[in-house]
């Protein structure tokens, strides 16, 4: 159950800022081929930002997210004070599962004095998956003094309830979130997670096909399914068998 919510917290922080729905979508040889043609850029000019940032968010998206770390690691040692460069960097550190260097990171990428609300939301993210769950939720409450009803921020707060084991408190919020016109099918998608896991199948399976085929949303919810029986197993072993009662 963890490790479902914790896998979803990961892809939020990306999540903030202005949905790329309307865009076409591009293929992982679309993305493959950018990265190519980036590269070249970037090997001719390392010292510009903006061809770091590209370039590694192409990689990071074609799959190749340690080099993607690399490239905003050596970026971020010529320029030290590039709050921007810093925040990516940080995220993509997260990525790959160096979370207490991304939280020292993401630390640098802005000042108390100038609070990004991107970057607490993306520390708070860090810190779930730490299972700092308390302190994850006050930078996501400071994120959203900064963007009330930001509904990625808000999404990555109802998982943080969810990984605290407050369902109740986690689909309240994520419903909230989902409600807003912000919303892309992530939020959805979570809240799907967070009904599913109180047991109602049904209603979680409806949600999901909001924005998936019915035999996918069908086939997430039979995997939860899966999960949650294994679970109750898991509890079961070493209990004693009940006697039977005649």
């Amino acid at each position: 159950m963890a490790s479902g919510c914790q896998s979803a917290s990961v892809l939020n922080l990306t999540q903030a800022g202005p949905s790329a729905a309307s865009s076409p979508a591009k293929t992982d040889a679309d993305w493959r081929r950018e990265a190519e043609g980036l590269g070249a850029k970037y090997r001719a000019e390392p010292g510009d930002p903006d061809i770091a940032l590209a370039y590694a968010q192409a990689l990071r998206a074609s799959g190749q997210r340690a080099q993607a770390v690399s490239v905003l690691e050596q970026a971020s040692l010529r320029q030290p004070h590039n709050t921007v460069l810093l925040g990516a960097y940080g995220k993509a550190l997260a990525e790959v599962g160096n979370l207490e260097q991304a939280l020292e990171v993401l630390s640098r990428a802005h000042s108390p004095d100038q609070p990004d609300w991107r970057i607490l939301s993306a520390q708070g993210a860090v810190l779930d998956q730490l299972g700092r769950h308390k302190e994850a939720q006050g930078y996501y409450a400071s994120a959203l003094k900064i963007k009330p009803d930001d509904p990625s921020v808000l999404s990555n707060l109802g998982l943080s309830y969810a990984l605290a084991k407050d369902l109740k408190q986690a689909e309240a919020t994520l419903r909230q979130a989902a409600a807003l016109p912000g919303a892309d099918s992530r939020v959805r998608q979570n809240l799907a997670l967070v009904v599913g896991l109180q047991g109602r199948f049904s209603e979680a399976e409806t949600i999901a096909r909001a924005d998936l085929p019915s035999d996918q949303a069908a086939a997430n919810v039979a995997y939860l399914r899966q999960m949650l029986a294994q679970q109750d197993d898991l509890k079961n072993l070493g209990r004693p068998i009940p006697a039977r009662r005649t």
